[in-house]
Formats: structure tokens, C-alpha cells, sequence
């Protein structure tokens, strides 16, 4: 029992607001040695799970080269390739870019996607583009108001999305603990295809959501251009 004392370094530590890699290597330094393990074999353990999960470490090269590509324009120049078009409004781009999102994610395309690689860099900026080409300039509320439904789109799309690829973690661990535990034989595609309607309510339920943010920007800001913080700032 005193082995889940590794569990109570990590309640406190998420309690106190610490740093969260900082928590759970802390709980498993302590849970090793608390279980036995020399210090040699901790550092080991720790080796293994890095090297097994190269993947969670991918951001070390992703951040770097979006950073640099928003250095050079990136997201001006998707402002100005959302401004092209005229009906795309705030809550369309949106839309579209919840099924773009939940589509690669039923293929296996879950890395294509996400918040670092495309919603901040590319997502965000056209979808405040959008609204600048109608609204001018936007408060700070309603920047991150898109901010946040942005991010949620990506956030549905996957979650629901992702069930429906034959291969991913989360379907292949119910159909093994199904089988294993209670002598069934559970198919993969089994999950998968009822997996679909669930994605299907999920699409139309946040779709109609993104697509009633138009009128609730239409509502805050009406149809003139209405200055931005940085520019009221300015004229002070």
C-alpha cells in the first residue's frame, strides 16, 4: 500500500497548481523507490516509457517550425486568403473546419490536424479574419470567444472522429478487454461502424453551435465596423 503514496504526491501537486511534468516525474521517482527499485532501474523506466512514446514528443519539432513560419507572416496571410471569400463567414469556416477535422480523423489522420500544427497558426487567424472583414476590428471578448469556439471544433472533431478508425487506441482496447474478460468476440468494425451515428449527432450538434455564432457576433457587434482594443488604445 504505501506504493500509492506516488498517488498522493500527484493529488497534492495538481492540488497546489505545480507544475505538471514536474508532479508526475516527482510520483514516479517516489513510486519506484517506495516500490523496490534501485534508482539505475527508475532511470530506466523512465528511458523506456520516453523512447515507447516518441509521439507525445513530436512538439519539440512542431512548435519550433511554426514559430518560425508565423515569424514570417503566417497568419497575416491567412487573414488575407479568408478575406477572399466573401461568404465564408466566422461560423462557416468553422464548420467546415469541424468536418475537415472529424473526417481526417476517422482515416487515421488524427497528427494532420490539432491545436499547434493548424488552430492557432491557421484556424484562428481566418477565422478572426472573418469577422474583421465584416465587423472591422474586434474586442478582446470577442477574440477569444472565437478563439475558444475554434479550438472546440478541433476538440469534437477528433474526440468523435478518431472512434471511427478501425486502429485507434481507444477501439482496440475495449475490444481486448471485452474479449479477454468476458469470452466474446468483439470486431473492431464492430465499434467502428457504431461509432458513426454518435459522430454523425456530434457533427450536427456542434455544427448548428458554430454556425449560431454568426448571429451572436451579429448581435454584439452589428453590421458596422467596430474599432479594435489596440486601435481605441491608440486614438487615447
Amino acid at each position: 500500500m504505501i506504493v500509492l503514496l506516488g498517488v498522493l504526491v500527484v493529488v497534492i501537486g495538481f492540488a497546489t497548481k505545480r507544475n505538471p511534468l514536474l508532479v508526475v516525474a516527482v510520483a514516479g521517482i517516489a513510486t519506484g523507490l517506495l516500490g523496490g527499485l534501485s534508482p539505475g532501474k527508475v532511470l530506466a523506466a523512465f528511458g523506456e516509457g520516453f523512447a515507447g512514446s516518441r509521439a507525445v514528443t513530436i512538439f519539440a519539432i512542431t512548435l519550433p517550425v511554426i514559430g518560425l513560419l508565423e515569424r514570417y507572416g503566417l497568419q497575416e496571410r491567412a487573414r488575407t486568403l479568408i478575406a477572399r471569400f466573401s461568404t465564408l463567414t466566422t461560423g462557416r469556416f468553422l464548420a467546415l473546419y469541424l468536418g475537415l477535422r472529424q473526417i481526417g480523423a476517422a482515416v487515421g489522420l488524427t497528427n494532420v490536424f490539432g491545436h499547434a500544427q493548424t488552430v492557432r497558426p491557421l484556424a484562428v487567424p481566418m477565422a478572426e479574419g472573418a469577422a474583421e472583414r465584416k465587423y472591422g476590428g474586434l474586442p478582446e471578448r470577442t477574440r477569444e470567444k472565437v478563439r475558444a469556439f475554434s479550438a472546440s471544433a478541433d476538440n469534437v472533431g477528433l474526440f468523435f472522429g478518431e472512434d471511427v478508425f478501425l486502429a485507434v487506441g481507444s477501439i482496440l482496447l475495449i475490444t481486448g478487454f471485452v474479449n479477454t474478460t468476458y469470452g466474446t468476440h468483439l470486431e473492431p468494425l464492430h465499434l467502428a461502424l457504431w461509432a458513426i451515428p454518435t459522430a454523425v449527432c456530434a457533427f450536427l450538434v456542434h455544427g448548428w453551435r458554430l454556425l449560431r455564432l454568426d448571429r451572436q457576433l451579429e448581435r454584439e457587434l452589428g453590421t458596422a465596423p467596430v474599432p479594435s482594443d489596440t486601435a481605441v488604445e491608440a486614438a487615447q
